[in-house]
C-alpha cells in the first residue's frame, strides 16, 4: 500500500511541475521612477524596469516617485513565433 501512495505522490508532483513553473514569481526592488494606471517604472541599478499592472494587481499604499518599492511579477508568454532553422 505504501508503494502505491508514494507512486501516486510522485506522479502528482510530476504532473503539477509545469503548473508550478508557470507560477514562479520574480521581484525587482528600487525607487519609483514613474507610476500610472497601467504600469509602474522602477529604477534597478542604472536601468528602468517598466512593469504592467491591471485591476487585479494588489498595491499596498500609494507609491509615488522616489518611494522605494518591491514589485513581484510573473513572466508569461503572450505569443510565440517560430521560424524554421536555416539548413
Amino acid at each position: 500500500m505504501r508503494r502505491h501512495a508514494l507512486w501516486f505522490a510522485g506522479a502528482a508532483l510530476t504532473l503539477a511541475a509545469p503548473a508550478l513553473a508557470a507560477d514562479k514569481t520574480y521581484q525587482v526592488t528600487g525607487p519609483v521612477v514613474e507610476t500610472s494606471a497601467d504600469s509602474i517604472t522602477v529604477l534597478k541599478g542604472k536601468e528602468n524596469w517598466q512593469i504592467a499592472k491591471d485591476a487585479g494587481t494588489k498595491v499596498t499604499g500609494d507609491p509615488k516617485k522616489g518611494d522605494k518599492v518591491t514589485v513581484y511579477y510573473r513572466m508569461t508568454a503572450t505569443d510565440i513565433e517560430t521560424k524554421p532553422a536555416k539548413k
